[in-house]
């Protein structure tokens, strides 16, 4: 292999990544859902390389009322440059596979990971200013608040759960980054301008990878009292003793204030119960921390007094459970006898 030339597996793999990012014209780039009491099934922002779609207008008549700008295709800019700058990369990529050149390799894996933070930047800014830039005549005016959605992951907005995410364009950036950033580093070593092994290569590959996928995975989120709200009566979480989370399959996060509430969530019409993946509900004693249903002890005794009224506190032990009961008269149970 001469000593500036790619080797045949990066070149395979950096066309492979070119002509991947041509189905990003035909697919949206990023989403954002939104669910509330009122729309339970949800609403969906999509961002194409080219326009928005999915539920805009809704979205444009909810936000009139709190003083958000509506949103158009043609107030944006980048709508306008976006699909030139993948044309871009799909050329200079397949042109790099080509020539086979490895000077244009890292120039092209350079510019790709500069081109991603620099929209990620930009998105935010977009957000920010969506969020902030309130009309002061709007029909409801929360003293303080601000309507910034998540750059990624989960925020609450009012009685409204917003998710952000990649959709499937944004999904194939992503991995075709990964894949050219991995590619370099084996380049790098392999080339001797670092002085490791490929061993070191491999294990730096394997690194990346366990960072990737670790960073996907998904966990409960804190409960904040006084701040979340419940995604069923779209209460304010007032009691840190008894607080529940459901977490589905695609990593959604929806807080709850009491157990009645997460159960009314759980069992009403059109529920799918197979896209849960976890719930947890607040210890009512110690430091009040998220613990998984599963392995919860519950008591439920009308002297609870919980915020709506279901009296359902779980324990993360048997000990801390008898105290309770001691103080509070009522039955023990589990969760597979609550939720049935």
């Amino acid at each position: 292999m001469k000593k500036n030339r790619l080797s045949k597996l990066t070149t395979a793999l950096v066309a492979f990544c070119g002509l991947a990012l041509i189905a990003v014209f035909f697919v949206p780039m990023w989403r954002i859902d939104l669910f509330a009491p009122q729309y339970p099934e949800g609403l969906r922002l999509l961002i194409y390389p080219h326009k928005l779609g999915g539920n805009v207008e809704i979205i444009n008549g909810l936000n009139h009322y709190i003083g958000m700008k509506t949103l158009h295709t043609g107030d944006f800019f980048e709508f306008t440059i976006l699909p030139y700058i993948f044309i871009f990369f799909v050329l200079l990529l397949l042109v790099t596979a080509l020539t086979r050149s490895r000077k244009l390799f890292y120039i092209t894996v350079t510019l790709f990971v500069c081109f991603g933070i620099i929209a990620m930047v930009d998105f935010w800014r977009w957000e920010y200013n969506y969020g902030h830039d309130l009309n002061p005549d709007a029909a409801i005016k929360v003293p303080g608040m601000a309507y910034q959605p998540p750059l990624i992951g989960y925020k609450q907005l009012l009685n409204f759960a917003a998710y952000s995410q990649p959709d499937i364009g944004g999904w194939i950036f992503l991995v075709a980054g990964f894949i050219l950033f991995i590619l370099a580093i084996k380049e790098i070593l392999v080339s001797g301008k670092m002085k490791r092994s490929h061993s070191a290569a491999t294990a730096a590959a394997a690194l990346s990878l366990l960072f990737f996928t670790s960073s996907c995975n998904s966990g409960p989120e804190p409960i904040v009292t006084g701040k979340d709200q419940c995604n069923f009566c779209g209460m304010t979480v007032s009691d840190d003793r008894f607080g529940a989370e459901l977490i589905t399959k695609k990593g959604k996060v929806f807080k709850f204030d009491d157990a009645n509430c997460i159960l009314s969530y759980l069992k009403k019409d059109g529920f799918d119960k197979n896209s849960v993946k976890e719930v947890y509900f607040k210890d009512f004693s110690n430091d009040h921390s998220l613990i998984k249903a599963n392995d919860a002890f519950f008591l439920k005794s009308d002297e609870l007094r919980s915020p709506m009224g279901g009296n359902i506190a779980a324990f993360s032990n048997k000990d801390s459970l008898e105290k309770a009961k001691a103080q509070f008269a009522g039955d023990i149970t589990s969760w597979s006898e609550i939720y049935h």
